[in-house]
């Protein structure tokens, strides 16, 4: 049991030290996310920035997915083929419905970001953060993204999921770190004293007291030390 989102993005970047280093960034699925992956970027002295995932759905049955668009520096959109030769999916569809969520997903990062750019993947260590895991749909969906990106290494950092959930994740990603596998696994909320429903006021406050830190930091001077006599 985590005491709120804050208290467990804490825990993780505890866990997460080793890859100071490696100068990562951090992805928060919003809007749950986002306040642990504030705690984590803060323990590691990295960026934070969102990823956000909409989906492509059947025309005549939009929960059925036939695909996705994840958002980015350089947006992926991943389209299950073959369902979409076996249903017979027109392209001039997936071509327009593709165009409309990419709409979708500037008109909310514009929301919580501002006119601020994503930050590059290519080439660095992407931590990708969310409150917690039930099926993995949507983390898979943006882990094929990010590796699509560029990214030269990707870490999974969740507070709880279930085992079963994490195993078919694996394979998308160079590192899982996940504090509690509990069986049975009930809801993500289950697993917290607070989990509260997160505004997106809430999101956006997280989100540019991060990047008024980041930008405080590069604005220190750096002390030089004299030279010895």
């Amino acid at each position: 049991m985590f005491a709120n989102r804050r208290s467990a993005g804490r825990q993780l970047a505890a866990r997460l030290q080793q890859l100071r280093e490696e100068k990562p960034v951090v992805l928060a699925l919003p809007r749950g996310g986002v306040p642990v992956g504030f705690e984590i970027a803060e323990g590691l002295d990295a960026p934070l920035d969102i990823v956000l995932v909409r989906k492509i759905g059947v025309p005549w049955q939009p929960e059925l997915a036939l695909g996705a668009v994840v958002d980015g520096a350089d947006p992926q959109v991943i389209i299950n083929d073959i369902l979409a030769a076996e249903l017979a999916i027109d392209q001039n569809y997936i071509t327009s419905e593709t165009a409309r969520q990419l709409e979708e997903i500037e008109r909310r990062r514009k929301v919580y970001l501002g006119d601020r750019p994503p930050v590059p993947l290519a080439g660095r260590t992407v931590i990708v953060v969310d409150d917690g895991i039930a099926t993995g749909s949507t983390v898979r969906t943006a882990l094929l993204a990010i590796g699509r990106a560029g990214a030269a290494k990707i870490v999974l950092a969740v507070p709880v999921a279930p085992e079963g959930a994490l195993e078919e994740l694996r394979e998308g990603v160079d590192e899982i770190i996940c504090l509690s596998t509990p069986n049975p696994f009930l809801a993500v909320g289950a697993h917290y004293a607070e989990f509260g429903q997160l505004e997106d006021a809430d999101v956006i406050s997280l989100l540019e007291e991060r990047h008024r830190r980041i930008a405080h930091a590069g604005e220190r001077p750096t002390r030089v030390r004299p030279a010895l006599p």
